[in-house]
């Protein structure tokens, strides 16, 4: 398969491996070596050796938001993966959700971001009924930015609310104060099913010794305030006290072990197999430039089960490939873009990446399939959006993408989203975007996410901008043009860009391409905690 053309995407692609690694690598720093070995010095693990010590012997941590905050608060001296670490790990062969904040990131305070990426945590912990387990370690509210976190349905004070939404629902949560705990941020501890408490590190009270002298007078320090021996021994709102971090963490693996597992949704597994053909190839599949055209099969043969995979409606609506598979030995249905020049049964030429009315009808009728099925879904988004033009709309192109878009919607099967290219306008909301609840959302490096491309985008833009300076009076010289044309190109594409995406949690993780199968895989069995609602799809036009 390997020619001049593959080995340059092989190149591109592995150039593009190699910036996400680099990126994640300082991401996974924290608050740099100083802070590190300041935490350090209290006795205390950081939040990634908590984490390992906490899930299974030679298991997988599979982390999620590991770029939240990227680039958003270097005003601040920056926000490394938004100061929590959340993912999924085994514990006692149980998926766990685990959040852990990282105090070495300005002591663990909750910026804006913190409490996005907080929330996503319990979010995938109520969709799957995953037992969660806080690694409490946070100074509170980040103060200068108080205004963008405290008062709205989506800021900190949501978690709480979710707190006991998951204890109606029979969530186990377990909570373990490791550090600082202060203020509002007191009560997701507390309203967790057991709380832990580590001595002479653990604290928590609404308010600390310095605001209670200012309050009320009262002289006390923080360790008789709300240390672990006042909470164990005279408040009894700790159930649990311990020396160090690592009692804490064997005791949170005890009470695990202890819970029991939920009904499941009774997902159809089977043993797994390798894809037949090289997953590797991939790298050298999707091409480097973006109107370039591929295979997409060639990529689904090269990520399922004995690269076996069961096209449905073959010869119809060709720019969305419908089939079925197995990934790890799960039973999947695909729906996927396909980037490539085909004709469609009426002999007809049709773009690539261009979601047309039979297409879109192939789709719904498939994801209701599925649904019938109990077969969970995954989309691979490499979209340009629907077709446009009056054939297109005389032919009913927005009936028939309104069919998608409730079928897709109303799926009560779990849903998974891989962007491995574009990802533009309503393209996106279709093929379950981040709006539509996929239960993981996950994008490769190629990934770019956008209401339209950036010639077209950046064409609007600038002519925008161009009768925005007509109005005023002010002509534009070609070498203004130019300039402003580059910055706004520039501008665009980082906008566009999935770094962009990842660091503001408009996609979970972007992901090496050759870890697909492993994401994939543990997000159905993770899915698989919960049962499967009945299927209604609403009124759907014909």
């Amino acid at each position: 398969m390997k020619d001049l053309a593959f080995n340059k995407n092989e190149d591109n692609m592995n150039l593009l491996i190699g910036e996400l690694k680099h990126h994640i690598s300082n991401a996974n720093l924290g608050g740099g070596k100083i802070s590190t070995e300041r935490h350090k010095k209290k006795g205390k693990l950081t939040a990634r050796e908590r984490i390992n010590f906490l899930i299974d012997p030679n298991s997988n941590f599979l982390e999620i938001g590991s770029l939240a905050a990227m680039g958003m608060y270097d005003e601040y001296g920056g926000c490394n993966s938004a100061g929590v670490i959340i993912g999924i790990g085994s514990i006692h062969q149980k998926k766990c959700m685990i959040v852990a904040n990282d105090a070495t990131v300005k002591a663990g305070s909750w910026f804006p971001m913190t409490a996005k990426k907080n929330l996503r945590a319990q979010e995938i912990a109520i969709e799957n009924k995953l037992p969660i387990i806080y690694l409490v370690d946070s100074a509170g509210i980040f103060l200068p930015l108080q205004n963008n976190i405290f008062a709205d349905k989506e800021h900190f004070g949501r978690q709480f609310r979710n707190n006991a939404i998951m204890s109606s629902m029979g969530i186990p949560q377990i909570a373990a104060i490791m550090g600082s705990c202060v203020a509002g941020g007191a009560y997701l501890p507390i309203m967790c099913d057991e709380t832990i408490i580590v001595e002479k590190t653990g604290s928590v009270f609404l308010a600390g010794s310095h605001l209670v002298k200012a309050a009320i007078g009262e002289d006390i320090d923080n360790e008789k305030l709300g240390g672990a021996k006042t909470h164990s021994e005279i408040s009894g709102t700790a159930d649990y006290k311990c020396k160090n971090d690592s009692e804490a963490i064997l005791l949170i693996r005890n009470l695990i072990e202890k819970t029991s597992n939920h009904q499941t949704a009774g997902l159809l597994r089977k043993k797994s197999f390798d894809p037949l053909k090289n997953p590797k190839e991939i790298l050298g599949i999707i091409p480097k430039k973006r109107d370039k055209q591929y295979n997409m099969i060639d990529i689904i043969e090269r990520l399922v089960d004995e690269s076996n995979f069961i096209e449905y409606k073959k010869d119809f609506g060709k720019t969305i490939i419908c089939g079925y598979a197995r990934i790890d030995g799960w039973e999947i249905g695909i729906v996927a873009n396909q980037r490539t020049i085909v004709k469609n049964g009426k002999g007809e030429m049709q773009i690539g990446g261009v979601i047309y009315s039979d297409s879109a009808d192939k789709s719904a009728r498939f994801i209701m399939n599925c649904n019938q099925k109990k077969i969970p879904i995954i989309f691979f988004q490499d979209v340009t959006g629907f077709m446009v033009g009056s054939k297109s709309e005389h032919g009913g192109i927005i009936k028939d993408g309104a069919k998608m878009v409730n079928a897709m919607a109303n799926s009560t099967v779990p849903k998974f989203t891989i962007i491995i290219g574009n990802s533009y306008g309503a393209g996106n909301y279709a093929m379950c975007g981040k709006a539509y609840d996929p239960r993981m959302i996950l994008a490769w490096p190629t990934a770019r996410i956008a209401v339209m491309g950036g010639d077209q985008a950046s064409n609007v833009l600038f002519n925008l901008e161009k009768n925005r300076l007509n109005k005023k009076g002010e002509e534009i010289s070609k070498s203004d043009e130019i300039k402003i044309k580059k910055k706004i190109v520039d501008n665009y594409n980082k906008q566009t860009s999935p770094y962009y995406a990842a660091s503001r949690l408009w996609i979970d993780e972007i992901i090496n391409p050759l870890d697909t199968r492993k994401y994939i895989s543990t997000a159905i069995e993770v899915s698989n905690n919960c049962p499967i609602k009945e299927f209604k799809t609403g009124l759907i036009q014909t």
